[in-house]
């Protein structure tokens, strides 16, 4: 069976760093680098390629707090769009504590991510099953996840919903959001298609107003 020999570990927090080393090393994995931050990660790749010795395994996790620093990719999903766009061949997992199917069939569609290992009690056990399932050139997802790329539930939305919300709850009203899909370039952006789209979102979860849709699609964790 392949076994990867050189893995790059992007995670903001030293126990889980550890953690995830240790499942490489019991994999046979010999050379393990660590990072901190996107941009560090994605600069170190590029280096590795450059130098004619490329990262061999990818493992990230999504979400990074900011600091001081002045950062240009500022999530994993930010890292991995940038490697993908950059076309740098390198197998990904993700180890995350978010658990949302419709972000792990985006990142697997969008991204072709290899693996999707959720951050729980069973964390490192499905890690170490994932890298195995990589090294074979199979996909890896939890099994909490793992129905991520069946047909969408009633209770999921589309990117452009969650686009349309996540505007929703910084405060812009229809008339904004139009106006800044439109300066986006991004369609629909008509203020008849938004109104459409979300009174049929509230009618979808049952909410009352604009205020109650964004608080329940953020306690799904949607947005």
């Amino acid at each position: 069976m392949k076994t990867f020999k050189k893995a790059l570990i992007n995670d903001d927090h030293d126990a889980i760093v550890e953690s995830v080393a240790h499942v490489l090393s019991m994999n046979g994995v010999e050379v393990i680098h660590k990072t901190q931050y996107c941009d560090e990660a994605y600069l170190q790749l590029k280096k590795a390629e450059l130098d004619g010795a490329p990262y061999e395994l990818l493992i990230t996790d999504l979400s990074f707090k900011s600091d001081h620093r002045n950062i240009e990719l500022g999530s994993g999903e930010d890292l991995i769009e940038r490697v993908r766009m950059e076309k740098l061949e390198i197998p990904i997992i993700v180890y995350s504590m978010k658990d949302q199917l419709q972000k792990v069939r985006g990142l697997v569609k969008k991204y072709d991510v290899n693996g999707y290992v959720c951050k729980d009690r069973n964390g490192s056990k499905e890690l170490n099953e994932a890298i195995k399932a990589v090294a074979t050139g199979d996909l890896f997802l939890s099994p909490q996840v793992s129905k991520a790329l069946q047909p969408k539930s009633k209770m999921e939305i589309d990117d452009f919903d969650i686009k349309l919300i996540n505007l929703l709850s910084k405060g812009l009203s229809q008339e904004d959001i139009s106006d800044d899909l439109k300066s986006k370039s991004i369609t629909p952006n008509s203020l008849s298609t938004i109104e459409k789209r979300l009174n049929k979102l509230k009618i979808q979860f049952r909410a009352n107003n604009s205020i109650h849709l964004v608080a329940i699609t953020k306690d799904l964790g949607l947005i």
